[in-house]
């Protein structure tokens, strides 16, 4: 296979910022098949722009004119049914995060993906970070053990989007977010859990392999948000250990906009920190003792295009290893699942 036909759907702010200049930029492994999108005028401008051949405000338009490979950004609700169709297509797929609105639609999809032989990943950017990457492959190497205490810490500038009066600062100027697929519960599922805890949880599940299986959470959404724009969950796992998770919207321009993300775990055998904001990576062993590993400044800051760049890869055979799989993204819905579920009704919530 000489080129990969790419079939896009939903292009969006976000598409346009994070994957399309990726995948121009690729234009000798990648040709633009199809493209779908809300608004006809938007829609245009982008086939022309990139050259689609195909472009149409029905998804099923873009599959039936063949795709290798598929990005899937199109509003949370719709993942499970655009990426089933493109998994049934016979296409490897990228789906933007959260993964989906349900567990449940999450595991049908890892099954589809193992049944169909496709590859399917979602687009955790951070778990690409080659300073994350070498921190998983050390972990591989000499773990710590069984988790016995898990913490996440977040804050990202998503106050005005989740609060209905500003833009994300990462967004293309070129097309603006439609707000709905951020404020509108039915079509995002929530509020900061889904769009930003996704990638934390991503972080932590994907380092230390645990999943979830209670929660306790609470919520808040301030200025009349209809999604909340905070949150504190605890976690129950699986093996026995605990988790906390924080996250929060920050004020536009804190920080130069760089997201604060950290996460440590206490095994029985040793103990680790990641700080993406700090650019710093922790290991510790009881038997060998302490060590930090090596980070590049600028590791820590999100790449969206990473997810594309791992995407094509697989898809032409160039690599096997795939650090945020449908499996994590399925770990991910189950973990924010219990916490919406737990903060609707002020109960801990398990899985059933």
């Amino acid at each position: 296979m000489t080129q990969l036909r790419l079939g896009l759907i939903g292009a969006g702010s976000w598409a346009l910022a994070a994957h399309l200049p990726i995948l121009e930029a690729a234009r000798d492994d990648v040709e633009f098949v199809g493209v779908c999108r809300h608004g006809g005028d938007a829609l245009g401008r982008i086939k022309e722009r990139y050259g689609f051949r195909v472009a149409s405000e029905d998804y099923r338009d873009v599959l039936a004119a063949g795709a290798d490979i598929v990005v899937i950004a199109s509003p949370t609700a719709d993942h499970y049914t655009h990426a089933m169709a493109a998994l049934e297509a016979g296409a490897h797929v990228l789906c933007e995060k959260p993964f989906t609105m349900t567990a449940a639609q999450a595991w049908s999809l890892v099954d589809t993906a193992e049944r169909t032989g496709r590859h399917l990943l979602v687009s955790f950017g951070w778990n690409f970070a080659p300073m994350i990457t070498r921190t998983r492959d050390a972990l591989a190497a000499e773990g710590i053990g069984t988790v016995e205490h898990l913490a996440i810490t977040m804050s990202s500038q998503t106050r005005e989007l989740l609060a209905d009066t500003g833009a994300y600062p990462d967004a293309s100027p070129d097309t603006a977010p439609e707000q709905a697929t951020w404020t509108d519960p039915l079509k995002s599922g929530g509020g900061y859990g889904q769009a930003q805890l996704s990638h934390a949880l991503a972080l932590a599940l994907g380092l230390t392999g645990v999943r979830a299986r209670g929660a306790f959470a609470l919520m808040a959404a301030p200025l009349g948000a209809r999604v909340e724009l905070h949150d504190a969950i605890c976690l129950a796992l699986t093996d026995g250990g605990i988790c906390s998770v924080g996250g929060a919207s920050a004020h536009l321009g804190v920080d130069g906009n760089k997201h604060h993300l950290a996460v440590e775990a206490v095994g029985s055998g040793g103990q680790f920190t990641v700080d993406v904001f700090r650019e710093r990576v922790s290991l510790f062993r009881t038997g060998s003792g302490q060590q930090d590993l090596p980070v590049t400044p600028g590791e820590g800051a999100y790449d969206g295009g990473r997810a594309v760049r791992r995407l094509i890869d697989l898809a032409l055979g160039r690599t096997t290893d795939n650090p945020a799989p449908g499996e994590l993204g399925a770990r991910t819905v189950e973990a924010l699942e219990l916490a919406y579920r737990s903060a609707a009704s002020g109960l801990f919530e398990t899985v059933s």
